[in-house]
């Protein structure tokens, strides 16, 4: 029997706030332990929390990027259980009336978007590691109280890839937001998945199980797909899958079991009387939508709308924001054609820069949009402005400069090409005398034989359209 996955997403987002979400403590990432805490943080007796508006301001722009509906009111609720990292025994969380309901990304669907409390940081020395000379579990409480906006999808995701393209996009949107630094490393977005199977047609659910806190895209796919190959493996030999937190160990590829898998109920939910309901004003709804950048997605249409680039190349760009703006600078710093710039920034340069922010890197937007021109007036060749690439990564400098310093000008002297094209056709007589007989696949022999002896100078068409002439082709 066939079987599909179903998959629902949980998203945690650190949101880029100056204090906690219920006190003024200031946030921070990397700060000695328990130096970042208050009475009210510490959920000492007395304390009473005052809600972050500023985060509030963040979560309704999330809901209004994923055009989900805002309420017009919204209440806090305790989240109650017990565990070593939450000091007061319960979490200041949303229950039934969150922030934002519906909504959508691409083709994902959303449930909710609530704020709630974070945890603090529970830091295990095993049999490897000691503190104050013994083994011991601490909590660090810099981080509990740090302002979070909880994404939840609808289960309209059917493969571990697509999640992790999902995420992605997500991230990319957030992080054009400005709401978060989605700084997966620090914690800052965190991913649980809840996972299930059925048979392929059928509309009914399978028994779920939650992959808890994966902080990587290639660990959330590997643990989606390992959690999926589990689950198959125990239906199709008869058994049954239980509802579980379950826990991806990337190192070894395991999936172990955490708890049962809470329900609603577990939690013994209720309204925290110390809080009033929000209310969400005119006011906050306006700075809320004044604050809203274009989107990745809407960037990525315009790209392909307006300036004439495929659907592939637009979203290279717009999703990864700091190409995007790196490109649209070059555009208007230059008179570059749309076309050939995003092909140049899309391949070659996002091949020397890899995941650097190309703002960040010695190649200006001006220079590389002056090579791209240069390219398309036939003042140097495609291989030669490769050259001058590699050099503008590695010194930053003029375009026009490298060219003539380094002799990488396109070749105009026709004397100079005729004899490099003779030499490479005497050099070559058997690959002549195949394309005298009309086979033309080894043209490029010819071709990189004149480039050899150019230094790169040779445009490639020219070559081409002189050797079919010399041979009477």
């Amino acid at each position: 029997m066939n079987y599909e996955p179903v998959i629902g997403l949980e998203i945690h987002v650190q949101l880029s706030t100056r204090t906690k979400m219920f006190c003024g403590c200031e946030l921070s990432f990397g700060e000695p332990p328990n130096t970042r805490t208050c009475p009210v943080c510490l959920g000492l007796p007395g304390a009473l929390p005052v809600a972050n508006e500023e985060a509030i301001r963040l979560g309704l722009m999330i809901g209004l990027a994923l055009e989900c509906d805002l309420a017009p009111t919204s209440i806090f609720h305790r989240k109650n259980y017990f565990y070593p990292d939450l000091p007061k025994g319960y979490q200041i969380s949303q229950y039934d009336e969150p922030l934002c309901r519906g909504g959508h990304l691409g083709d994902v669907r959303i449930h909710r978007v609530h704020l709630e409390e974070d945890a603090a940081k529970l830091v295990h020395a095993g049999s490897s590691g000691r503190i104050h000379g013994s083994e011991a579990s601490v909590v660090d409480f810099n981080r509990g109280g740090t302002p979070l906006a909880e994404i939840v999808t609808e289960p309209d995701v059917r493969s571990a890839e697509q999640a992790s393209e999902w995420l992605r996009l997500l991230r990319t949107t957030l992080r054009r937001l400005g709401v978060s630094d989605v700084n997966m490393e620090e914690g800052s977005l965190r991913c649980d998945a809840n996972i299930s199977i059925r048979p392929v047609g059928s509309q009914e659910f399978g028994t779920k199980t939650e992959l808890k806190n994966m902080n990587s895209f290639r660990f959330i796919q590997r643990g989606i797909e390992a959690e999926i190959a589990r689950q198959k493996g125990i239906v199709e030999s008869g058994g049954q899958v239980e509802q579980e937190t379950l826990h991806f160990d990337p190192a070894t590829g395991s999936i172990t079991s955490l708890r049962s898998k809470e329900e609603a109920h577990d939690y013994r939910y209720f309204p925290e009387p110390d809080l009033i309901p929000i209310a969400i004003t005119e006011e906050l709804l306006a700075s809320a939508r004044a604050a809203l950048p274009e989107l990745p997605a809407a960037r990525a249409q315009r790209f392909e709308s307006e300036l004439g680039l495929s659907a592939d190349t637009a979203k290279l760009l717009a999703f990864r924001t700091e190409y995007a703006d790196f490109y649209e600078e070059a555009l208007e710093g230059n008179g570059s054609e749309p076309v050939p710039l995003a092909n140049w920034i899309t391949n070659e340069l996002t091949a020397r820069l890899g995941d650097e922010d190309p703002q960040q890197s010695k190649v200006s937007p001006a220079a590389l949009a002056q090579l791209v021109g240069l390219v398309s007036e036939k003042k140097v060749t495609n291989a030669g402005a490769r050259q001058v690439l590699d050099k503008l990564v590695a010194d930053g400098g003029d375009p026009a400069a490298i060219v003539e310093a380094e002799g990488l000008g396109a070749l105009d002297d026709t004397g100079e090409l005729d004899g490099a094209i003779d030499a490479a056709l005497a050099a070559n007589p058997d690959i002549a005398e195949r394309l005298r007989s009309g086979d033309m696949k080894p043209m490029g022999v010819i071709i990189g034989h004149v480039m050899r002896e150019t230094k790169g100078r040779a445009d490639g068409g020219e070559v081409t359209r002189l050797v079919r002439s010399k041979l009477g082709l």
